[in-house]
């Protein structure tokens, strides 16, 4: 199976909530924007995004594959329901978009690098009466 592919199942794990089949594709070890992280810690980090917004669907609009590495522009349409980046949530839908970065070792991921546009999620959270309606 190629990385690419790989990357793509890994993606539909998570949005198919299947958190429990993440040791398949993430090592026991791994960095998280250079936070050292056990696989089950990595776990717990996407259950709690899922938890505070569990409409949250990656929705991959760049990929990039060379060999043991993968670039990718994740764009999200959601709506928070609990407190999410350090903000509370409104009710409204907001879009925002992630940079990620991987490297894998073994076909697994061992290293996460994640930017994400925090002040477009900020700016659309302060907002009153104003939000994304886009579907």
């Amino acid at each position: 199976m190629s990385t690419r592919e790989r990357y793509q199942e890994y993606v539909a794990v998570l949005n198919e909530r299947r958190l429990d089949d993440l040791p398949e594709y993430v090592a026991p070890e791994l960095t998280y924007n250079d936070e050292p992280l056990t696989c089950a810690e990595y776990q717990d980090l996407l259950r709690g995004d899922v938890r505070a917004v569990p409409d949250l669907f990656y929705d991959v609009h760049d990929l990039v594959v060379e060999e043991q590495r993968v670039a990718a522009r994740i764009v999200f349409r959601c709506t928070p329901e609990q407190e999410f980046l350090g903000l509370a949530p409104t009710g409204r839908r907001i879009e925002f978009a992630e940079h990620v970065f991987y490297r894998l070792r073994d076909g697994r991921i061992a290293e996460v690098r994640s930017l994400l546009d925090r002040d477009r999620v900020r700016e659309q959270l302060r907002q009153r009466g104003r939000g994304v309606d886009r579907g």
